[in-house]
């Protein structure tokens, strides 16, 4: 696997007044994803519950290349293109493509894992979040920094 991949369906509310979808949507869909993403490899909301720690972001950005609409089929692939060995920072990167593979949007998320009890960064980071970012397809220039 190159990377996680889901095809996206746009709402009517996923659009602005100039019919294409808005630019808050983009960063909705990326969240979703990482979530849905963490979930599948263990890391549950009842996961972070029980072990008292969760995603941060320091900074999330978004470059738009070619403007969606609302019956473009989409898709989205993340994957992970830099973390630190023991996982604890990360950066994420998602990428909509179209049916003919060109890249629409990037975003671009570097976060760490919080403890959730102390309100600091985790350290270290509990095992299960190491093991499953190290399951995150890498992106082509991913680096371990």
């Amino acid at each position: 696997m190159t990377a996680f991949s889901k095809q996206l369906s746009f709402r009517w509310s996923d659009l602005d007044p100039n019919f294409h979808v808005r630019h808050s949507a983009y960063y909705d869909f990326g969240a979703q994803h990482r979530i849905e993403i963490l979930e599948s490899l263990g890391l549950t909301m009842k996961a972070f519950q029980i072990h008292h720690f969760g995603p941060i972001l320091f900074r999330e950005e978004c470059v738009f290349r070619k403007e969606l609409k609302l019956s473009d089929v989409i898709f989205l692939h993340t994957t992970i293109s830099k973390m630190t060995a023991d996982a604890s920072r990360w950066t994420i990167v998602h990428e909509f493509k179209n049916a003919e593979d060109q890249v629409c949007a990037t975003i671009t998320v570097d976060g760490a894992w919080m403890d959730t009890q102390l309100r600091k960064l985790a350290n270290p980071v509990p095992q299960m979040a190491t093991d499953a970012m190290n399951n995150i397809p890498k992106s082509a220039s991913f680096t371990i920094v």
